[in-house]
């Protein structure tokens, strides 16, 4: 028998019991679906069992690494499903492509045309699957055995990603004689999928999955057309670098292709700022050009670069940040926990910086003012704007797209620009990177080297940043006139280096610690680069420094 301590309250259980049946006897307790079990301080999955005394706590569907393990769990019945109705032999490669809102865009590679019949039969596959509650089983295979596995299964991509693995074992689930691998954990049976649809969305299939802040409700699909051609195009020239998956780009280290890939991706990036420089001067009459975007997207140096080729085309741009029009601390607007809400459009004096954008297009001298942080108030300090024919306002801020920050100026003067780091990299097919850990990676770099703040903090903060990204930033994407993609296909090799020492600083005993040793789990399948070869004026210089703009 062993001793488990849940709630300060202790009880025996068999050796072997597995943590699944000790999580049904605790699930009338909680309001959402136990996903894992923390067993001292490490995280289990609901298939292990009770070896020895411990202390046990749960993790639900609603926490951040239960979520994941929920979506984890619904792509690869997806894949089986996939398999199952249209036939192993006639698929060539099925990959997760990217996330769109609560969608998971899949693309299958087969000779014929993917229809709506096919993901009908799918979408009836998966949810049989879900009713037969299947067991997801997990081994632990020699590299070389796993290796020779996925090959059998024609799954290369993963073949290529463990030639540079460490460890000598590789963790590998089967669903009925489906055999996969992915990075995290997984739930114990299909039958947990309880939540799920599957829609046929251009020429793919879009599973649906319940957000982490309701699993227990599918919201309904908005198509987003211009963030789908987003990161199409990222997918496409990753295609056509020959660089579409961890492995790919570890390939590519190892080959001393470094340099040229580099190079390549920054200049498509630049043809791109080019391409929205030339759209603004032919639109006529753009004064005010406004940049918004989440948290580490690089607008800085976005709106840099931008600037330089406005300047080609003989205007003379001005950078302008929204952040110095945020009203005076004492009178900030608190949250639900009584903190200031920094990211909430009433900390900004719209209607002084609507006044101050009507006088300048009017012809007038306006004084500019500059928000001094360390006060927490509103400064004049002599610098004033008056604009030609020529000038152009660059601004840049998290509320930059939505509509009330510019109510009263005219329309045909503004040209509105929607930045984020949408990582189109993949780690194999069916795992994919979230865009939300590529900027994580970049904000806990950037805020230890410009603000002293421990990864801890960072990671401490990153929930209450990601609901104002949902509030406030998110809603207004696809008004923009444009998007740009700041991802940088080489950029998670050279963050690796930084990133790594400040994770492994968070100790155990921290709430921040397993999102830290998430992280420095998933930086162990990337050959560490230096950063001797990446641009001064790239955006991941705005993180790792060395910046040609000083940010």
């Amino acid at each position: 028998m062993a001793k488990i301590t849940i709630d300060g309250i202790t009880k025996e259980y068999p050796q072997g019991t597995a943590y699944e049946e000790i999580a049904r006897q605790y699930q009338p307790g909680f309001k959402d679906m136990i996903a894992l079990v923390i067993e001292n301080r490490k995280i289990r999955e609901l298939h292990k069992k009770v070896e020895k005394d411990c202390t046990l706590s749960f993790l639900t569907i609603r926490d951040n690494i239960g979520h994941k393990t929920y979506v984890r769990t619904g792509l690869m019945i997806l894949v089986k499903a996939i398999n199952d109705v249209l036939g192993g032999e006639k698929v060539g490669r099925v990959k997760i492509e990217f996330a769109i809102g609560q969608g998971y865009y899949c693309k299958v590679m087969m000779d014929e045309k993917l229809t709506r019949e096919h993901v009908s039969a799918i979408g009836k596959q998966m949810a049989k699957l879900v009713e037969r509650d299947l067991p997801i089983t997990k081994k632990s295979y020699p590299k070389d055995q796993a290796i020779e596995l996925f090959r059998s299964h024609k799954l290369f991509n993963k073949e290529k990603l463990f030639r540079y693995r460490r460890s000598s074992t590789v963790n590998v689930y089967c669903l009925e004689g489906y055999y996969d691998y992915y990075y995290g954990y997984m739930l114990p049976s299909t039958g947990y999928l309880k939540y799920f649809d599957v829609l046929h969305y251009e020429d793919g299939i879009m599973l649906l999955l319940p957000g982490s802040e309701d699993p227990t409700k599918l919201n309904y699909f908005a198509p987003m057309e211009k963030l789908f051609h987003t990161l199409t195009t990222s997918a496409r020239w990753g295609e056509m670098m020959g660089i579409e998956s961890v492995g790919d780009l570890n390939n590519s280290i190892r080959d001393g292709l470094l340099g040229d890939m580099i190079l390549v991706q920054e200049a498509l990036q630049e043809r791109r700022i080019g391409e929205i420089a030339r759209e603004i001067v032919d639109k006529g009459n753009v004064k005010f050009v406004l940049i918004a975007g989440p948290s580490s997207s690089g607008k800085t140096t976005f709106s840099h670069r931008l600037s330089i080729q406005l300047r080609t085309y003989g205007l003379i741009p001005h950078p302008i940040a929204l952040d110095d029009y945020f009203i005076n601390r004492v009178d900030t607007p608190r949250d639900a926990d009584g903190n200031y809400d920094f990211e909430c459009l009433e900390a900004i004096d719209i209607k002084q910086f609507n006044e101050d954008m009507n006088r300048l297009l009017a012809g007038e001298a306006v004084e500019l003012p500059q928000y001094n942080f360390k006060l927490g108030k509103r400064e004049y300090h002599g610098n004033i704007k008056k604009l030609g024919p020529e000038d152009v306002l660059v601004i840049e801020g998290i509320h930059g797209l939505n509509p009330l920050t510019t109510a009263s100026m005219p329309n045909e003067s503004k040209f509105k620009i929607y930045i984020s780091a949408l990582t189109s990299l993949n780690v194999d097919d069916h795992n994919r990177i979230p865009t939300t850990d590529g900027r994580l990676l970049r904000r806990i770099v950037r805020d230890a080297r410009t603000r002293g703040n421990s990864a801890k903090r960072t990671i401490a903060m990153w929930p209450s940043v990601r609901r104002g990204e949902e509030r406030y930033i998110f809603l207004f994407q696809e008004s923009a006139d444009e998007m740009f993609n700041s991802a940088l296909i080489y950029e998670l090799a050279v963050l690796k280096q930084y990133v790594e020492p400040l994770l492994f600083g968070i100790e155990e005993e921290e709430p921040e610690y397993y999102e830290a040793k998430r992280l420095l789990k998933f930086l162990e399948y990337f050959q560490g680069i230096d950063s001797q070869n990446v641009p001064a004026n790239s955006i991941c210089r705005e993180f790792i420094g060395g910046s040609y703009f000083r940010v």
